[in-house]
């Protein structure tokens, strides 16, 4: 058996090394190739060494003859992604990061760190970790600003840290509860099965449209209501001339009750139900009188003698969240202290927490002192979705900051006629006022997934939904003002978890099959993020000049 097990690994290895250098050189320059870029604005971004399990598949995909996948696959792993660290204890993360980031440096090429150690992560499910107590955070960020040093870096600060705070973690487990009591008996819970053959790759040369409608024909449709709705609508030369306006005509998202099904979801990779926010109009024949812009202030009421000492204590759910918005602050400032690191706050995504929701909690964790906030991270919302849902945050902290309510600001909910008014009477001029952003489109190729209709069960649509895909390219290039990249944050092929679904399992009764755990490979999904990539992976040089 030894000596049985010892030809296969030998096998392996020289298969592995007889295939890699074959692929590297046409792959990474087609996979890399919106990265590479000369510009002194466009950052090249960094691509960490890869998982070695990846490479364990590509070569046993090189083994069995499918050069193809294998090729596709080399591609998505050896592409710039985003480097995580959580759960290391400081000395060892010191270590790490300061390895990363001078290897980077040596390269001349920008690393994205997304760190994950945040006290309380995850609600206790798939992802659950984190430092023990604010002190080992503190401790734990100080290393890491150690290992950074005076060297360039971006920072995805906590994914889901603010999106999913303590006093979100009981609210959704007791929705996890009801849900479960109205659930019928009779029933057992819907299987989905996946597909059981995934498309071959694209063929370079073919369209790569998704089989969903085209983004284009959902603007269409909403400039034509538009156009029905506002007679007096602006015109396309008048839009285009004002840079407070998106470049994008795309479709405004689903409302957020509509996006993500109640449940206990975990951090980085969760999506609880939108909190309840105040109604917003949606196509409406007239416009209601949009809100002042600065609302006149009462004369202030002299407090009694006992309620002084109450006046500046801040209102917070419980301990817990209290602190975690001193971590967060915390690491906001230990980091952008460094000189060269810009650091990035969750904020969540377009189908989860309304504007008025999340822009109050960017606010108390340091926004002001942040770079600006990270949207989509290890989510699937398309990127229109993110760009502008992004600008309607931006706007609104723009707008906070001035002294404005952000309960009245423009939400993604609301109609894209009715949000740009808000946005021309409050946004301001001077784009550099405003807060930037980045997005993850690591697997956003096919945009987010939703059960067929029936399944009795927890869909748990961040949970290694079936036939997704790769999404466009990281890069810092990105055509938007305030869009400062498009990163891999999440690492394509990495597992969410095990994905039961409300479910005993150990099964995810969706695909059928026991998930591997949080952080580890998952070869099925990782294969198909690479078949149904959008735009698609393309795994052969071309000739210049065809």
């Amino acid at each position: 058996m030894r000596k049985r097990r010892k030809i296969l690994t030998v096998s392996t290895a020289v298969v592995a090394a007889a295939t890699l250098p074959l692929l590297i050189s046409p792959v990474v320059s087609a996979a890399a190739r919106e990265d590479d870029d000369d510009s002194s604005r466009t950052a090249r971004l960094y691509a960490p060494p890869p998982d070695r399990d990846s490479y364990r598949q590509v070569a046993r995909l090189a083994w069995r003859g499918d050069f193809r996948d294998s090729a596709g696959l080399l591609a998505m792993v050896r592409t710039p992604q985003a480097v995580w660290y959580g759960d290391e204890s400081p000395e060892r993360v010191e270590a790490l990061v300061r390895r990363t980031t001078r290897s980077a440096d040596m390269q001349g090429r920008l690393p994205v760190l997304a760190l994950y150690n945040i006290p309380g992560r995850d609600c206790g499910s798939y992802s659950s970790g984190g430092a023990d107590g604010l002190a080992a955070y503190e401790a734990w960020i100080d290393a890491v600003a150690e290992g950074i040093g005076d060297r360039k870096v971006l920072i995805v600060l906590e994914p889901d840290s603010l999106s999913l705070l303590p006093s979100d973690c009981a609210d959704e487990s007791n929705a996890d509860q009801t849900a479960a009591e109205e659930q019928p008996t009779a029933e057992q819970p819907a299987v989905e099965q996946p597909p059981t053959d995934l498309p071959p790759l694209p063929d370079p040369g073919a369209s790569t449209s998704p089989p969903a409608a085209s983004a284009a024909q959902d603007a269409a449709q909403d400039a034509a209501q538009d156009a029905a709705q506002s007679p007096d609508a602006q015109s396309p030369d008048a839009q285009a001339a004002d840079p407070r306006l998106p470049a994008s005509e795309d479709p405004a998202p689903k409302p957020a009750e509509a996006q993500e099904p109640s449940g206990l979801e975990p951090s980085a990779s969760q999506t609880p139900a939108p909190e309840p926010s105040a109604e917003q109009p949606g196509t409406l024949p007239e416009l209601p009188p949009l809100p002042t812009p600065d609302p006149v202030t009462p004369d202030p009421v002299t407090p009694d003698a006992e309620d002084v000492g109450d006046l500046d204590t801040p209102v917070v759910e419980d301990p817990e969240t209290a602190a975690r918005y001193s971590e967060i602050n915390y690491a906001v400032d230990a980091l952008t202290a460094l000189g060269n690191t810009s650091v990035y706050l969750d904020a969540g995504h377009a189908g989860w927490h309304s504007v008025s929701s999340i822009v109050p909690r960017l606010i108390k964790a340091g926004i002001d002192r942040a770079t600006g906030f990270a949207l989509n991270v290890s989510h699937y919302q398309t990127d229109p979705d993110s760009a502008w849902y992004g600008r309607l945050i931006s706007s609104c902290l723009a707008y906070a900051d001035e002294g404005g309510d952000p309960e009245d600001c423009a939400d993604q909910s609301w109609s894209r006629r009715h949000a740009r008014r808000w946005l021309h009477a409050h946004v301001p001029d001077d784009p550099g006022r405003m807060k930037h952003f980045v997005t993850d489109t690591s697997r956003n190729g096919q945009g987010p997934w939703a059960p067929r209709a029936g399944a009795h069960l927890d869909a748990q649509s961040w949970c290694n939904p079936p036939a997704r895909g790769l999404g466009r390219r990281p890069t810092t290039r990105t055509g938007d003002a305030l869009l400062d990249a498009a990163l891999w944050v999440k690492t394509p092929g990495e597992s969410d978890g095990r994905c039961l679904r409300g479910t005993d399992g150990p099964l995810d009764p969706v695909r059928g099959t026991v998930n591997p755990d949080a952080g580890e490979w998952f070869p099925e999904q990782a294969l198909e993020l690479v078949r149904y990539a959008e735009p698609s992976v393309e795994v052969f040089r071309r000739t210049h000049g065809r």
